[in-house]
């Protein structure tokens, strides 16, 4: 005996092609932008590490001063208790202001997170439109258009999904450097001191030459060989040569004219230091060297270069037809396209054996679809839209590919 029993319907899920797709499209996505989630943890642990060293070294200084109580008389003792107490209510204050820091981040880090989980269950258009603007938001504050970038985080309403704090941190120090101020810089390096020697940056030892460089120009010799001894000697063991270098500008002077030392003192030695400041921060909090727009854009022009297009004679739908892209794609490898394919200039669709080339007694090629819709429209009779030469259809020869 059969019993029907009742049960509920399942609830349509998407296809799950599409589904595949999605997931796929993540992993991509956090394969190529790992820095969304790299930089606000990066971040975090910076301002953790940051409190931290602050609290230590408060705590340390008060036990140390409540040691050293003075005793001669109430007091004085009284007095140096409420300066310990009200240090202490400063290190409470600043501990908050550290702690709402951090929450900043985990809640960038939440969103971002989340974002990524919505990215199998999301709408295409969506996800698309939001990382181009992300993408967008990227390459301005790269590129120090900061205003902008902040203005369209804003409109977009993605500001947990861009980092422009980060970026604005690092301005201060882009900033001092382009005015010729080495300390914001040094104090960066200071700061991170332990993960740049793990990287093995030369950030501060750069720093540290154009100090020195700066001194001999100003002929303060004196003080450029005391402060050689300070901080250029500990580079000694690892930078043995370019040390030798830089400090036989003391007799060289700023106006030799031997190639070799006349480079420390041109002008553009600040504008190598900006760049390898922002190579080094790039590095630090985990974010590509090139700007995702330029990623992209490369990969996409990978798969279109062939050796026709640096011919110049590239159609104008190429990107390529273009002197901005034809440079940007200059140092990347042809596409790996082993056979070439025929589009019709026309319909601009493939040319193949369900569509073939049909050659015009003016020796143009078209496509046999084109060409049969031009001869229905016209009585029989097709004119070529290059030269304007007119013919049958009769009168056009089928091309054969090999």
């Amino acid at each position: 005996m059969e019993m029907a029993i009742d049960t509920p319907s399942p609830s349509p899920s998407p296809a799950p092609s599409a589904a595949v797709g999605r997931q796929t499209r993540a992993a991509e996505s956090v394969r190529l932008e790992h820095q969304l989630v790299r930089v606000p943890l990066e971040a975090l642990r910076s301002t953790v590490r940051s409190n931290h060293r602050l609290a230590e070294k408060e705590i340390a200084a008060v036990l140390s001063c409540a040691s050293a109580t003075p005793v001669e008389s109430s007091a004085a003792a009284v007095d140096h208790l409420t300066s310990l107490v009200s240090r202490l209510h400063g290190l409470k204050r600043k501990m908050e202001e550290g702690a709402r820091a951090e929450e900043l981040q985990v809640q960038r880090c939440r969103a971002r997170l989340d974002r990524l989980a919505t990215a199998s269950a999301g709408d295409d258009s969506e996800w698309e439109d939001m990382r181009l603007k992300r993408i967008l938001v990227d390459y301005m504050l790269r590129m120090s258009y900061y205003d902008t970038a902040a203005k369209l985080a804003e409109t977009s309403g993605i500001q947990d999904l861009v980092d422009t704090d980060v970026f604005l941190n690092a301005k201060r120090v882009i900033d001092s450097l382009q005015n010729k101020e080495i300390a914001p810089a040094l104090a960066w390096c200071a700061e991170n001191k332990s993960r740049l020697k793990k990287s093995k940056s030369k950030l501060e030892f750069l720093l540290r030459i154009q100090e020195f460089v700066e001194l001999v120009k100003a002929k303060s010799f004196i003080q450029a060989i005391a402060y050689a001894r300070k901080y250029l000697a500990p580079w000694g063991a690892t930078h043995m040569k370019e040390l030798q270098r830089v400090t036989a500008t003391l007799v060289f002077r700023s106006s030799t004219n031997c190639t070799t030392y006349k480079v420390l003192f041109e002008q553009n030695q600040w504008d190598h230091l900006v760049d390898q400041f922002k190579q080094e921060f790039y590095k630090l909090y985990g974010m590509t060297l090139e700007p995702l727009l330029n990623i992209y854009l490369q990969a996409g022009l990978t798969a279109l270069k062939t050796p026709f297009c640096s011919e110049g004679n590239c159609p104008k739908e190429d990107p390529l037809s273009l002197d901005g892209f034809r440079k940007l794609a200059d140092p990347l490898p042809f596409s790996k396209q082993h056979h070439s394919k025929l589009v019709c200039y026309i319909t601009k669709e493939l040319m193949d054996t369900e569509n073939p080339p049909r050659v015009l007694p003016n020796g143009y090629v078209y496509s046999e679809k084109a060409l049969q819709e031009m001869s229905k429209k016209n009585g029989g009779e097709i004119k070529c839209p290059r030269t304007g030469d007119v013919c049958k259809f009769e009168d056009c020869v089928r091309a054969f590919i090999s």
